[in-house]
């Protein structure tokens, strides 16, 4: 077993790669400009909306009330387009807090992988040990979690192969760190 206070610089570090690379993808490679397709009749629907309604997730047609999800009025609506799930967002949404809470999230990932794999796996361990604990651990939560909103919300699924290859690749990066750095 190795201690987490011992699997620091590893930690740090795999965040910052991991934060890289994200930038990187998103900025220089391009392959997500098309994971958000534009609303037609945009301005009617930002018209429609107002500015009212408070930020967070919304669905149509909602019944309303949990227990009436099957009654005979909502399922008929659920029938006939348009049946979708909206998310707002805070106008003005700072890109700084948005990327530094990304960061926190990308230590949050490299502390449980720091966990799970010092947990199983001992001081002077193989490389190839190392780097196969902590990239299957890293790969499970970059990608796995995102596999839901294909599911249950409509996300098309080119959109989740993206990030599930995203999601790899930050765990490969983050595996090749610890692998580098054990003690």
């Amino acid at each position: 077993m190795v201690g987490l206070t011992s699997l620091w610089l590893p930690i740090i570090l795999s965040a910052v790669v991991v934060f890289i690379l994200s930038s990187v993808i998103h900025m220089v490679l391009g392959y997500h400009n098309t994971d958000f397709m534009q609303f037609p009749a945009e301005d009617g629907l930002r018209a429609a909306i107002g500015t009212e309604v408070p930020p967070g997730m919304y669905s149509f047609p909602h019944p309303g009330d949990p227990k009436k999800i099957n009654d005979p009025e909502n399922v008929e609506k659920r029938k006939h387009a348009p049946v979708g799930y909206l998310v707002l967002t805070d106008p003005g949404m700072s890109m700084g807090k948005t990327l530094g809470v990304w960061f926190v999230y990308c230590l949050f990932v490299s502390f449980f992988v720091a966990y799970v794999t010092g947990r199983t796996t001992g001081v002077g361990a193989d490389y190839l040990q190392v780097f196969r604990v902590a990239g299957v651990t890293g790969f499970m939560a970059y990608a796995f979690a995102g596999i839901p909103n294909s599911i249950w919300w409509g996300q098309r699924w080119s959109v989740t192969i993206k990030n599930t290859i995203d999601g790899l690749i930050f765990g490969l990066f983050t595996a090749g760190v610890f692998g580098w750095l054990w003690p």
